[in-house]
């Protein structure tokens, strides 16, 4: 039995003609009936009865047209769900991230995922420092990244999201909890708490930044997580410079601060570069169309790390 025979029968029950159903499908009305025949001797049972004026199914017909209904309800709905997935509008990417990012760029990639791409499934996978995402895209565990660059893998692609100034949490009774920027400078004689993680890019970003006006950065305090950084800056064990999204957090207890220097660190999107998956390629486009990424130009490369940004 073929799909093509479902169909044709299917044409005949609704239209009760031989000679309309034909017309329908576009053929001849011999060819039509003969197949009719054929399905009715696979089946075992008369779904027709026919006479000079008119068709009507047998209760046989009638029980066969409901089964034949759903089988090609089904086919259609398989037939769509592979198109989709062939062009990109559905599918399952898994998207890894760093910590802050979930906070802010994570809410945006995801609002614009489900506005254009509504089938497309993103699943996340969270607090991921840049090695730990290179790593994972490497080994086929993640479809794209959010990290910070530079990138230290070869065969990376890669498009920058956002160049994020440093800003400064600092106790709520600190000298410089107030409504002026504050100058690197002026954190010379601080206590620091910062990101103990060895491969942490906003860890090595802060020492850049401090060193470019002359201190390396006393190390009081070192911890895992954003959570943690902030909740011992509000007990006044330090202060700590973290990228501008960590704006989205609140802890009471904790100002933040501007700061005067051109402190920067990168957040970047991060995929393997070669055959994209075209739900993941489509989701690129969309996230260039509504401007979560900058424009993809011939400077892009699979292969040519990043930059800190200007940090000092």
């Amino acid at each position: 039995m073929e799909i093509r025979q479902l169909r044709y029968f299917v044409t005949v029950a609704q239209t009760r003609h031989f000679g309309q159903a034909a017309e329908r499908l576009h053929m001849a009305q011999s060819p039509l009936s003969q197949a009719i025949r054929q399905l009715e001797s696979q089946v075992g049972a008369t779904l027709f009865n026919r006479t000079t004026r008119r068709v009507d199914l047998t209760p046989a017909g009638d029980a066969f047209l409901r089964d034949a209904l759903r089988i090609l309800a089904s086919v259609d709905a398989a037939q769509e769900r592979v198109q989709r997935i062939g062009n990109g509008h559905s599918g399952l990417l898994r998207v890894g991230c760093t910590g802050l990012a979930a906070y802010k760029q994570l809410p945006q990639l995801a609002r614009i995922a489900a506005r254009e791409l509504p089938d497309l499934i993103l699943r996340f996978v969270p607090d991921l420092l840049t090695p730990a995402q290179e790593a994972a895209l490497a080994e086929d565990r993640i479809d794209l990244a959010v990290l910070r660059p530079p990138l230290r893998r070869s065969g990376l692609a890669s498009r920058l999201i956002a160049r994020e100034r440093f800003v400064l949490a600092v106790p709520a009774q600190h000298r410089l909890a107030g409504d002026e920027p504050a100058a690197l400078d002026e954190l010379r004689g601080e206590d620091f708490v910062v990101y103990g993680a060895r491969d942490s890019v906003v860890d090595a970003a802060v020492t850049q930044a401090c060193l470019g006006v002359g201190f390396l950065p006393r190390r009081a305090h070192e911890v895992a997580e954003t959570s943690v950084m902030l909740t011992l800056v509000a007990a006044g064990l330090g202060v700590a410079l973290l990228p501008e999204s960590a704006l989205a957090l609140r802890v009471e207890g904790v100002r933040f601060v501007a700061v005067a220097d051109d402190a920067y660190v990168d957040l970047a999107l991060a995929w393997v570069g070669e055959d994209l998956d075209p739900a993941l390629a489509r989701l690129l486009e969309v996230l260039e169309a509504n401007g979560f990424v900058t424009p993809s130009s011939p400077a892009d490369s699979a292969t040519t790390p990043l930059s800190f940004g200007e940090l000092t």
